[in-house]
């Protein structure tokens, strides 16, 4: 059940319709939007009794959620949530552009590549310092000393840094370190992992499974929300299918339907979502006209020689520069700017 309070409730009102959740054992969790304010109640909603929320100074109405998905639904918040992060605005007129190599190789890569990808107009750095491999031999990354290097590229830039946390032991390290945690796909349900980004105070950009459903996707955000985090990016990076031209089928789909079903923001990953350089910029044009958020794309001055194999899906930079560029009309188009 969500709570929707008059357009002049007091803040004194609002306390008093938490304390009254709370105090039978319930859970609100509160959104504050530009006119009025909605409280989700989390929890058996008869234990509030027999007196209706409507009788309470402040209420306008209360409404049932039917989704499973309570806090993520667009009922529970019909304004889209905008995440204010290192000086710039996920979910805004503005398109929030995330770019870097697949992982972090060294500090003088790195920092080349934030230079460069700033020049064109990206506001974060992205970059593995742990990385989830498919192999138990592959590259791994190079844990908290690649995390080192992320903040020296952010010291020479400004740029925010994004990258991933794999387990709930490093949230702790990463956090300090990153301004955006990235859950990767075979991340989507480690549920303890859900939880422990959940209780932090930084925005997290959860990945969508290789086979998930947006139902399923929406509760492994739902997880995060639940734990009072309400900064959270959802992305789509492809998903598995029969089609084996590409690595991923990258499901455009998502982006309208996400915008339709929730009020978080979505941004897109063409770099996973096709696995060939020769097709990112297309389905990055794609991607913004349908009304993407965000982009995350890998940039790479030296893609042959990266140490992850992932090179063949990785931008050089005068092509990333080229595409940002020929993003400015499409963006223009949409109602959006980059």
């Amino acid at each position: 059940m969500v709570i929707v309070t008059k357009p002049d409730a007091t803040s004194a009102q609002i306390d008093a319709i938490v304390k009254r959740i709370e105090g039978v054992g319930l859970e609100a969790q509160i959104s504050t939007g530009e006119q009025r304010t909605v409280i989700g109640v989390i929890g058996d909603k008869t234990l509030l009794g027999d007196i209706p929320m409507e009788s309470m100074s402040g209420v306008e109405k209360t409404m049932a959620i039917t989704a499973p998905y309570k806090l993520a639904c667009r009922q529970f918040r019909a304004d889209p949530t905008v995440i204010a992060v290192n000086g710039t605005k996920i979910g805004g007129r503005k398109l929030a552009v995330m770019a870097g190599p697949c992982a972090v190789e060294s500090t003088e890569q790195i920092v080349t590549i934030a230079q460069q990808v700033k020049k064109a107009g990206a506001e974060f750095i992205r970059g593995g310092a742990f990385k989830p491999r498919t192999g138990p031999y592959s590259f791994q990354g190079f844990g908290e000393e690649a995390l080192k290097m992320l903040v020296a590229a952010k010291q020479e830039t400004g740029l925010g840094i994004v990258t991933e946390v794999m387990t709930p032991n490093e949230v702790e390290l990463v956090g300090e370190h990153t301004d955006i945690f990235q859950l990767g796909t075979r991340n989507m349900t480690n549920f303890y992992l859900l939880r422990e980004v959940g209780r932090s105070k930084k925005p997290v950009i959860l990945k969508r499974g290789m086979s998930a459903t947006f139902e399923e996707w929406l509760l492994a955000a739902e997880y995060i929300l639940s734990e009072g985090n309400p900064d959270v990016i959802l992305c789509e990076r492809g998903i598995r299918t029969f089609e084996t031209h590409t690595r991923n089928t990258l499901d455009l789909n998502a982006v309208p339907v996400i915008h339709h079903l929730s009020h978080l923001p979505i941004v897109v990953d063409p770099s996973h979502g096709t696995g060939i350089r020769g097709l990112v910029s297309d389905m990055t044009k794609a991607s913004v006209a349908a009304g993407a958020d965000g982009l995350l794309l890998e940039v790479h001055h030296d893609p042959d020689n990266s140490m992850t194999g992932d090179g063949a899906q990785s931008l050089f930079p005068d092509q990333f520069q080229k595409l940002m560029q020929e993003l400015k009309p499409i963006a223009i188009a949409v109602g959006r700017e980059i």
